[in-house]
């Protein structure tokens, strides 16, 4: 079913995304709203769609610079619905509060994007520059679909973007005290020692792989990988699963199988931490087998253009003096700086992401599209 612009605000555009049940990777006609709002502002509209996921990229004007405005429309599952005070997917207001699933990750963003583009647009018909938006409807779920597809369709054309703004929920205490202008990569070892299964009375006709890979455990948890650096923490190592043996007291098992994941910066790479993990491992004379997966790299934007401009752009709509920072987990950002030189997240608070009654104050709506709008005119129009 076609769906036509209605003009709506952006409080109005938040409620009718929040209404469509987009748990990932379904996206539940979100972009179709969206398009409805971009095409008539001149917005080519390109679905790249992959195995269920349904990823936007429109843009309008061929010139440079070219700044993008980046999200997804799915949500995480509810849970139990009766642990919620209100149905997720029907947008309630109450006591200047919007609650419902994806309210504050991140729908709002969404539509803010929208309606601070559309009002740019009507006010700059003929601005120099270009502005695009990517969308994906599997950003919550495995990632496998979404922005990555359409990075690596855009790369293989030669489309670069000059600047991406991605829509995460990055304020903590208060709307506009924090962006991200990066975050830590991210990857994950499978390690499988070897022993030999046996009788616990009879432990010298056995090798315990628990009792060998518990020093090698202790060397690699105590181990300094680097420092960190300007913007970022130290790389942490930590084990996510440990499992062994058969369930039975009396038998010492054969294999003992370790998970673990790096959070590292911009002071490590996967080649470094692999080596010196394998170098840890070869010191205790295991008998081992480790599967790796990089399950994202780390990005940085450092102090520059875009941080300028994003700065300001938080000071002059909220007076609020932001704060640079590349903590928590991973987003879509991690792809898109591929393609992009300058990448930076900034939304609205974070408090209840992924939590039941997930929402956000109603008083940030509003400016949180003037802030997008604002970054348009300062990177386009120079003023």
């Amino acid at each position: 079913m076609k769906v036509h612009s209605m003009e709506m605000n952006t409080l109005e555009l938040t409620q009718q995304l929040i209404a469509r049940p987009s748990v990932s990777p379904e996206d539940a006609g979100c972009l179709e709203l969206v398009i409805a709002e971009l095409k008539p502002l001149g917005f080519e509209c390109e679905i790249i769609a992959a195995n269920g996921t349904t990823n936007l990229w429109a843009r309008r004007g061929r010139a440079a610079p070219l700044i993008c405005f980046a999200g997804h429309t799915d949500v995480v599952p509810t849970g139990p619905l009766e642990n919620w005070n209100i149905d997720p997917f029907t947008p309630t207001i109450k006591d200047g509060i919007l609650y419902g699933r994806g309210a504050s990750d991140m729908k709002t963003s969404i539509a803010a994007f929208v309606v601070a583009i559309r009002e740019f647009v009507r006010a700059n018909e003929y601005h120099p520059g270009s502005i695009a938006v990517m969308f994906t409807s599997d950003e919550e779920g495995p990632a496998t679909d979404g922005t990555v597809k359409v990075v690596e369709a855009l790369a293989k054309r030669g489309e670069k973007l000059d600047y991406c703004i991605v829509g995460e929920p990055t304020s903590v205490k208060q709307f506009g005290d924090m962006i991200k202008n990066g975050r830590r990569g991210s990857l994950t070892g499978i390690l499988t020692v070897q022993g030999v299964q046996g009788h616990v009375a009879y432990p010298h006709m056995a090798k315990n792989p628990i009792h060998d890979v518990a020093p090698a455990i202790a060397e690699l948890a105590a181990t300094e990988w680097d420092r960190g650096n300007e913007y970022f923490p130290p790389t942490t190592w930590q084990i996510s699963n440990f499992t062994a043996g058969t369930g039975a007291n009396n038998v010492i098992p054969g294999t003992a199988r370790v998970q673990f994941n790096f959070r590292f910066s911009t002071a490590s790479t996967v080649e470094s931490l692999q080596t010196q993990v394998h170098g840890i491992l070869d010191k205790h004379d295991l008998k081992y087998d480790l599967e790796w997966r990089q399950d994202g790299r780390p990005f940085l934007t450092a102090r520059g253009d875009l941080v300028d401009v994003v700065t300001k752009a938080i000071k002059e709509v909220t007076g609020v003096d932001t704060e640079l920072s590349t903590t928590g987990g991973t987003s879509d950002g991690r792809f898109i700086a591929d393609i992009c030189p300058q990448v930076i997240e900034f939304g609205p608070t974070n408090a209840t992401i992924h939590k039941v009654n997930e929402c956000l104050p109603v008083a940030e709506v509003e400016p949180l599209q003037k802030i997008y709008r604002r970054i348009l005119e300062l990177v386009l129009l120079k003023r």
